[in-house]
Formats: C-alpha cells, sequence, structure tokens
C-alpha cells in the first residue's frame, strides 16, 4: 500500500508504471490512456522488441522459441524499468518469468489487468491477433492452461483491476489518480480492488 504520508516502510510515490496481465488484457490501450493522462512516455514493449530486432514477434518465436524471446524481453524491460516517468507494458508472460515481479524497484506501482482465458482468445480473434502462444487448434483451453501457470505471478502486483467490467477509460483514470495521489487501495481481494 502506498502511503502519501510516506510513513516509516511505506513504498515511495511511483516513478513509473508496469501493467502486467494476460494476453489482450487491454495493457497496451490502457497503458497509452494512462501515459496521457500523466503526461509521461508509454512503452509497449512489443513494439520495442520489432523495432530493435527488425522482426514481428512470430517471426521470433518461430527462428529462437519462446525461451530466446523471453531472454530478449527480459533485456529490454530491464532497460525501460530503470526509467522514470514511464507506463510499461510487456507481454502477457514477462511478468510469469521467476524473478521478475519480485525484483521490481519499490517505487515501481505494478498493476494487474485481470481477464478471463475466454476473454482473451475472443479479444484476440476479434483483432486478428498474432499471438503465437493462442495458434492453435484450442485456443481457449491453451489460454486457460497458460493463465493458470501465470496467474500466482500477476498476483505479486501491487493493485488488480477487472480488465473485463470497466473500459480503458475508467481503468485508466483509476491508475493515473492513484499515480497522482501516491495513494493505493489493499489487494487483499479482488472485490476491493476492481473498482475504478
Amino acid at each position: 500500500m502506498i502511503d502519501p504520508a510516506g510513513g516509516e516502510g511505506a513504498p515511495p510515490p511511483p516513478s513509473r508504471i508496469l501493467l502486467v496481465g494476460f494476453m489482450a488484457s487491454g495493457k497496451s490501450a490502457v497503458g497509452r490512456e494512462v501515459a496521457q493522462l500523466l503526461g509521461w512516455r508509454f512503452v509497449d514493449l512489443d513494439d520495442e522488441i520489432r523495432r530493435e530486432t527488425g522482426q514481428e514477434i512470430p517471426a521470433i518465436f518461430k527462428r529462437s522459441g519462446e525461451a530466446g524471446f523471453r531472454e530478449i524481453e527480459a533485456r529490454a524491460a530491464r532497460r525501460f524499468l530503470l526509467r522514470d516517468r514511464t507506463v510499461l507494458a510487456p507481454g502477457g508472460g514477462w511478468a510469469a518469468q521467476p524473478g521478475h515481479m519480485e525484483e521490481l524497484a519499490a517505487d515501481t506501482l505494478s498493476v494487474w489487468l485481470k481477464v478471463t482465458a475466454e476473454t482473451a482468445v475472443a479479444r484476440d480473434r476479434a483483432q486478428e491477433g498474432e499471438r503465437p502462444l493462442l495458434n492453435v487448434a484450442r485456443p481457449v483451453e491453451r489460454a486457460r492452461r497458460l493463465l493458470a501457470r501465470r496467474e500466482s505471478y500477476y498476483r505479486l502486483a501491487r493493485l488488480t483491476l477487472d480488465a473485463e467490467e470497466y473500459s480503458v477509460s475508467a481503468l485508466a483514470s483509476r491508475i493515473a489518480r492513484l499515480a497522482r495521489q501516491a495513494v493505493e487501495p489493499p489487494t487483499s481481494s479482488p472485490a476491493t480492488a476492481h473498482s475504478p
């Protein structure tokens, strides 16, 4: 919990915001709007990887496998997680790599945008997505398995917001307001943390 009075043991006000969550949870859309509201820089980590490598994400997966992609992703994330006034949206698997969430700086506000596997697949199909991990015969089953493995990592975020019930604008406004006020509600149960 962020203590607005800066009490002993309280984390400092956020210098950056990290949005985590499953594929198609809205991290990029929400992140862009949060950055606009705060006047900060927005970084979509997949876009940065495309720019740096000159390749699309599916091509990297095909050439280097998921492990190779995760190495590239981890290097890029480390760089941006050192920058102030930045809103960072990594891919859905970044947070589920051991140590990534646990090693975040105290002044990083991490937010889990929570969606179900079914919603993620429906959004991916509607956007004609090219997510390699969902390009399978039974994408919903695959998404459920992936989400089940990743949720314990997503839960390490300091704030959980329901990305199905609320609009991009409502979610972005809530996150920006918390960053400005440096006040965060408890995240002990999803019901107390979901209201933007």
